[in-house]
């Protein structure tokens, strides 16, 4: 396969975090851990070689003060962009230490925590991370997305319905929301969440491919295709399409033989 090719086949898969769910319900596994900057979205490295030189530059300014609490959270940022999320969660976890009272830093020391799987310590930190007198939206649906993960999708379900009475319709918001139907197999609902979150000007494409997939898992494969190909050059929507045929024939065989396929969980958020 060409390296676009490969490139546009794991764009669909990167709706989750690392970390799978087993499910009841069919879907799929996808892997990522999809990382942006709290610092801003317009700092965040996009390649490979951005990464490394943001891990030399931000790595090395930590080191020199591991109290720095913007160092700390631009490396751990790096460290987990290059697959070393263990190393992400004690740098954040001694700088939470030197700043106990930082919100961002918590918030993102949950995300680490939540990327290395360890979904307990993620709730303590986000627990931490804001106010019930002032409450941060992203906490909230970062929260949800990993009550989910534990299974306790209800509880999920209320963070989300917090969070969109601050921000009505944010498609981050809404897609966790539609993932989070999905997971309790609510197939229609978890659709109908996801057409109004991919509504919003400011979708992400991962949105569209997980509605793609809950469109697929209803069995409406033609539509679901077409909804994977929208918006794309024609290469990566051929490769969108041939991992979505791949993902739902995984459906059918698991089926068949009794076991619980997977889908993608509700990302925690950047």
């Amino acid at each position: 396969m060409r390296p676009r090719t490969v490139r546009a086949a794991r764009f669909l898969a990167s709706a989750a975090i690392v970390a799978v769910l087993t499910l009841a319900v069919s879907g799929c596994k996808t892997t990522s851990d999809d990382i942006t900057g709290s610092i801003g979205a317009s700092d965040t490295p996009r390649s490979d070689a951005e990464w490394r030189q943001s891990l030399t530059e931000w790595g090395a300014r930590y080191r020199k003060d591991p109290g720095d609490a913007q160092a700390a959270m631009a490396y751990a940022r790096a460290l987990r962009a290059t697959e070393q999320r263990a190393q992400a969660v004690a740098v954040l976890e001694q700088a939470t230490m030197r700043n106990p009272k930082n919100m961002a830093l918590l918030g993102d020391y949950g995300r680490a925590l939540a990327a290395a799987g360890d979904y307990p310590q993620a709730l303590d930190a986000f627990g931490r991370a804001h106010t019930p007198d002032n409450p941060d939206w992203r906490i909230l649906n970062a929260q949800g997305a990993v009550l989910d993960q534990m299974g306790r999708h209800a509880e999920a379900q209320r963070h989300y319905a917090s969070a969109l009475k601050i921000v009505p319709d944010e498609p981050s918001v809404l897609s966790n929301f539609g993932l989070s139907y999905a997971l309790e197999k609510h197939l229609k609902r978890a659709e109908t969440t996801l057409r109004r979150a991919l509504a919003q000007r400011n979708a992400d494409p991962k949105v569209r491919q997980n509605l793609a997939l809950v469109v697929g898992l209803q069995g409406r494969f033609a539509e679901a295709e077409g909804i994977a190909r929208q918006g794309l050059p024609e290469d990566e929507a051929a490769a969108n399409v041939s991992y979505l045929r791949q993902m739902l024939a995984q459906q059918k065989q698991s089926k068949r033989s009794g076991g619980r396929p997977y889908l993608p969980p509700p990302n925690p958020g950047t």
